[in-house]
């Protein structure tokens, strides 16, 4: 059978091993889905694959061992999926329309942990929806605080929650609870002054532990739900490095719309030649230079008061 591997790529199926043979990529962002949509993956696997599954690195699932002649199929069995997870289309019974921007991941979020300093899955079926359907190759994944569960350090975009904690003085009892966890489990940000304890604002990283180690309630989180934003980790064969701190405090709209303006950058500034039309975010911005770049993701973002904005960025990794 005479396949256009790019147009099946695109519809986010896989290239396999197995000659006349594919898997089918199902997105799942944020990594949560109602028990209820179980049932039809299985369905696919047993109808059309081989009757297994893979839950993939990146949080979704896929089914391997799906004749190419039956991609029409699955995709018209897909279509209950697509639209019970939300996820955007072009046209309705031909499953994906990308496959370049991958699902995007987060860890279980304040759902359940009670570390996580927000609701990961909500955030990140909104940059989906803002994102989704993007033939570039981009990598997003969101973590609930600086513990980082998700790994975010080794996506293009890494989000890690962060909280803004708030002393009521009048419920502090100098027990020094928060001041010791900070020490052994974060970064040593509170020291006691006058029987109170005082946060090194600079030292910071929002990590919450103060307020989930205060047995009297005198530090609680912010109302205001704040984010560090990482950049430009990757993995791979070639200089494989950790994502760097872009700006902390940042808010969620001025997150979509910097991945937005990167979507606008890249399309300005991709190498045409790259194979497979994919050129890695961090190796354009090495090209031209950081500050071209940053001028293109800021373009019309309006920070909180409280943002720090990394002035530049300089990468350390493996070099090859």
């Amino acid at each position: 059978m005479d396949i256009n591997t790019k147009k099946l790529k695109k519809n986010a199926f896989r290239v396999t091993k197995v000659r006349g043979y594919t898997a089918s990529r199902i997105r799942v962002p944020g990594g949560h889905l109602d028990v209820k949509f179980l049932p039809k993956i299985q369905e696919i696997a047993d109808k059309f694959g081989n009757g297994t599954i893979h839950i993939t690195s990146r949080q979704g699932f896929e089914i391997p061992g799906i004749p190419f002649e039956k991609m029409p199929e699955v995709n018209l069995a897909l279509q209950s999926l697509i639209e019970g997870l939300e996820i955007n289309q072009d046209a309705m019974n031909e499953g994906y329309p990308a496959a370049g921007t991958r699902n995007i991941t987060a860890c279980i979020g304040n759902k359940v942990c009670p570390f996580a300093c927000y609701q990961t899955t909500a955030f990140a079926k909104r940059i989906e929806k803002a994102v989704f359907p993007h033939d570039l190759h981009f990598k997003v994944a969101l973590t609930g605080c600086p513990n980082d569960c998700a790994k975010v350090r080794m996506h293009d975009f890494g989000i890690m929650g962060m909280t803004l904690p708030q002393l009521d003085p009048s419920r502090c009892i100098d027990c020094k609870a928060c001041v010791n966890a900070c020490k052994k489990k974060s970064v040593g940000a509170l020291k006691t002054e006058n029987y109170r304890p005082v946060r090194n604002e600079e030292k910071c990283i929002g990590c919450g532990e103060c307020v989930l180690n205060c047995p009297n309630m005198a530090w609680t989180r912010s109302e205001e739900k704040y984010y560090r934003l990482t950049l430009l980790g990757r993995t791979g064969k070639k200089n494989p490095r950790l994502g760097e701190d872009f700006i902390k405090w940042v808010d969620e709209d001025s997150i979509i719309k910097i991945i937005l303006n990167t979507y606008k950058y890249v399309t300005a500034y991709i190498d045409p030649r790259a194979p497979g039309g994919k050129e890695h975010i961090g190796y354009i911005v090495d090209r031209t230079g950081f500050d071209e770049f940053k001028k293109w993701a800021m373009e019309g973002v309006n920070l909180p008061k409280a943002a720090e904005v990394t002035d530049r960025i300089y990468w350390s990794g493996i070099k090859y």
